[in-house]
């Protein structure tokens, strides 16, 4: 099979890309920017190429028109440049056995996929499709997925900080997040505001992760409950404003954010120790309409 070398400058750094099949790709020898890389494709092979962008090796999966987005998202990936917030991985689940609940199956073991994911809305959460992202799965669809738990996203420099204290590895998607991001402020995001991640994908905080023995048991903490709570880390719900698809690697922006303030790790406090804060909680717009019912009960028992 024929090898092809091609070289480009990305951002000012000079990378090569080895391929099989010169028809495949011609990345001309010409400074890209990272947003918009100049190269052609030209889908007169087929099957696969195989690339290494500055020492990362990367598959170029056959998709019909989608040569020029995989390549670039590949390129985004590889560059990895500090600062910029991104998502690191997409996981999906790998079910096993679930004793802690009547359900006998969980899908909280998440395990990172390296291929695009499409993401869409998923209906309502007993009737729908249960989960945000094609080829994920839930079980315990009474207490998870749905429209307002399309998809779930935890920051990498949280487990980091948990790592530290469990004094454990923390793999990307054990704790049954879809999106493990970084540079993204999961925990500071106010409900309501919107995410686009890539170029068509975008997404929009709901609350707080709240946990449950199903996480408790895959944990092997003890208390694990509690401690998670009083932590205020839980990762943000998101639900899918507009449909698209999602890659380890794509950027994330925030397009805009609601005046209102409240941001997802305030309203998880004030949901399991503080319901002092209930009353301006219950006001949030974008808040899911069964969680507001929840707390209108709560503020009438406090009455």
């Amino acid at each position: 099979m024929l090898t092809s070398r091609s070289w480009i400058a990305v951002e000012g750094t000079l990378v090569s890309i080895d391929y099989p099949g010169a028809s495949f790709f011609h990345f001309p020898e010409a400074v890209a920017q990272l947003q918009s890389p100049m190269w052609t494709g030209d889908r007169r092979g087929g099957g696969r190429g195989h690339g290494v962008i500055l020492g990362v090796s990367v598959i170029f999966e056959e998709r019909l028109g989608g040569w020029r987005e995989i390549a670039r998202r590949a390129v985004a990936r590889a560059a990895r440049l500090p600062g910029v917030s991104r998502i690191v991985s997409v996981n999906l689940a790998v079910p096993e056995p679930n004793p802690a609940k009547g359900v006998g199956v969980t899908g909280i073991n998440k395990r990172p996929v390296d291929h695009l994911v499409t993401v869409r809305a998923p209906g309502p959460k007993t009737t729908g499709l249960h989960s945000g992202l094609v080829g994920d799965q839930i079980f315990d669809i009474e207490h998870h997925g749905g429209d307002d738990q399309a998809v779930y996203a935890y920051a990498r420099e949280d487990y980091d900080w948990w790592q530290a204290r469990l004094s454990r590895r923390l793999a990307n998607g054990l704790f049954g997040e879809n999106l493990t991001t970084e540079a993204v402020d999961v925990n500071g995001a106010v409900i309501g505001e919107r995410w686009r991640i890539g170029p068509q994908l975008v997404l929009q905080p709901t609350f707080g992760r709240i946990p449950c023995v199903t996480f408790q048991r895959k944990m092997g903490e003890p208390r694990w409950v509690k401690t998670f709570a009083r932590a205020n880390r839980p990762g943000a719900y998101l639900r899918v404003l507009e449909p698209g698809e999602v890659w380890a690697g794509d950027p994330v922006t925030v397009e805009d954010r609601p005046a209102h303030g409240v941001t997802i790790a305030q309203a998880f406090r004030a949901y399991m120790s503080e319901p002092e804060l209930l009353p301006k909680l219950v006001e949030v717009d974008g808040l899911p309409d069964d969680l507001r019912e929840t707390l209108a009960e709560r503020l009438v028992q406090r009455r």
